[in-house]
């Protein structure tokens, strides 16, 4: 699978985007892979529609593939894929025009080769990015003065192949991670002192063919997996207190050609896939009882090519 990932990996520019407070919805923020910056936009909250931030796009440093905003809105940082480098990018996000400066001390160092997603945890202390070679996982704290970020003791920490995506679940208890390669997903005890991740009990947790994104549902009960492989979406119900997973009646679920991105809208009710070979969006409601998908009419959604994120 990491050939086929290299391959995925250079012909389709990663645009992970993410909306920020102050005012939430105000800012978005798109990691450019082959130009190697990012752009900004603000949002219209009446239509939706973006407009170019001054000065965007904004400087990254070489292959930015992902793009995550802490909680109170005032932080941005980017991993930056390429392995000659191996590093994240921060930045302070201007509280009225949405701008980006860069964070002093900036990039930072990844402390894993290829560092190609990065999640901030839902209090704002932690971000964490996921290293698709060499099975790592860099942790940070942040600093909620400047936002710079310092390797939390004990990291990088290992996860069982080849990590292509992480999420926090809303709790900020547990750390979910797809791992490409081994066909699994990784699943981590946050420390909530130090941000310290310790491995589930169980952990890896079996998932389809190429698992290349998971999303955690916005009330921590149900976790999502797009397997890249096998066209298919693996739902788990999430175990409150140990944070292992347990598959679904009926999961997986069928998704279009090779399922890249899962997303889960905030109210709970739906779910998203972009399916990055047949160049659409499947959409499901979700069951809030059990967490199962049922396709919602006229899915999928045409896309253009290379659909790689939602």
């Amino acid at each position: 699978m990491t050939r086929k990932t290299s391959a995925t990996l250079s012909t389709l520019v990663l645009a992970f985007v993410l909306l920020a407070a102050p005012l939430p919805g105000q800012f978005a923020y798109v990691a450019n892979a082959d130009s190697s910056n990012v752009s900004g936009y603000t949002i219209n909250a009446a239509t939706g529609a973006l407009t170019a931030i001054p000065g965007s796009p904004f400087p990254a440093r070489s292959n930015p593939a992902s793009v995550a905003v802490d909680p109170t809105g005032k932080f941005a940082y980017v991993a930056n894929s390429n392995s000659d480098f191996n590093e994240v990018s921060g930045y302070t996000i201007h509280a009225t025009t949405g701008a980006l400066t860069d964070i002093p001390g900036s990039p930072f160092p990844a402390d894993g080769l290829t560092p190609i997603f990065v999640a901030v945890d839902p209090t704002g202390k932690f971000a964490y990015v996921a290293n698709l070679y060499g099975g790592r996982i860099s942790g940070y704290t942040i600093n909620a003065t400047t936002g710079a970020l310092t390797a939390i003791p004990g990291s990088p920490f290992a996860t069982a192949g080849a990590p292509q995506s992480l999420a926090v679940d809303p709790t900020g208890k547990f750390v979910y991670v797809a791992d490409i390669n081994t066909n699994d997903v990784s699943a981590y005890t946050i420390n909530a002192t130090t941000g310290a991740l310790t491995a589930v009990p169980g952990s890896p947790f079996p998932a389809g063919s190429g698992p290349a994104s998971v999303a955690v549902d916005p009330t921590g009960k149900f976790a999502y997996v797009a397997n890249l492989g096998s066209n298919v979406v693996s739902v788990y119900t999430i175990d409150a207190t140990t944070g292992a997973l347990s598959a679904i009646p009926g999961s997986p679920f069928p998704a279009g050609s090779g399922p890249f991105s899962v997303a889960v809208d905030p109210t709970g009710k739906f779910a998203y896939v972009a399916n990055s070979i047949s160049n659409d969006v499947s959409g499901y409601t979700i069951t809030v009882t059990t967490g199962s998908l049922t396709a919602i009419p006229g899915s999928p959604f045409p896309a253009r090519s290379n659909p790689a994120s939602v």
